[in-house]
C-alpha cells in the first residue's frame, strides 16, 4: 500500500476531487495548510501600506491506496491540479505498512 499527498492549490480542490473520482477512488482527506516553496510568498498593499504575505494558502490532499493505483492517481491530480504558474505544489509518495479500519477491526487491502 502507498499514501500519495499532493500539496495543491485550494481552488483546484474541487477538480482534483472530481479527477480522482473518475478513475474509481473514494477515499481522501484533505487538510486546509499554509507554505510556500521558491515562489516564497508575495507582498500585498493594504490601506497603502505594502506587507508581505509568508505563508501562502495550500490544501494537502491525503490518500491511501493499493501500489498498482498509485500511477492513475498521480497522473490525475497532476492533470487536475495543473495551471503552469509557479506554486502548483507537490505530490509525495510514500509506503504504508498497515491499514486498520477502526470500526471493523479490517487489515490491510480490505481497510482502505
Amino acid at each position: 500500500m502507498k499514501k500519495i499527498e499532493a500539496i495543491i492549490k485550494p481552488f483546484k480542490l474541487d477538480e482534483v476531487k472530481d479527477a480522482l473520482h473518475e478513475i474509481g477512488l473514494q477515499g481522501i482527506t484533505v487538510t486546509e495548510a499554509k507554505g510556500f516553496g521558491r515562489q516564497r510568498g508575495h507582498t500585498e498593499l493594504y490601506r497603502g501600506a505594502e506587507y508581505v504575505v509568508d505563508f501562502l494558502p495550500k490544501v494537502k490532499i491525503e490518500i491511501v491506496l493499493e501500489e498498482i493505483q498509485v500511477e492513475r492517481a498521480v497522473e490525475a491530480i497532476q492533470q487536475a491540479a495543473q495551471t503552469g504558474r509557479i506554486g502548483d505544489g507537490k505530490i509525495f509518495i510514500t509506503s504504508v505498512e498497515e491499514v486498520i479500519r477502526i470500526r471493523t477491526g479490517e487489515r490491510g487491502k480490505d481497510a482502505i
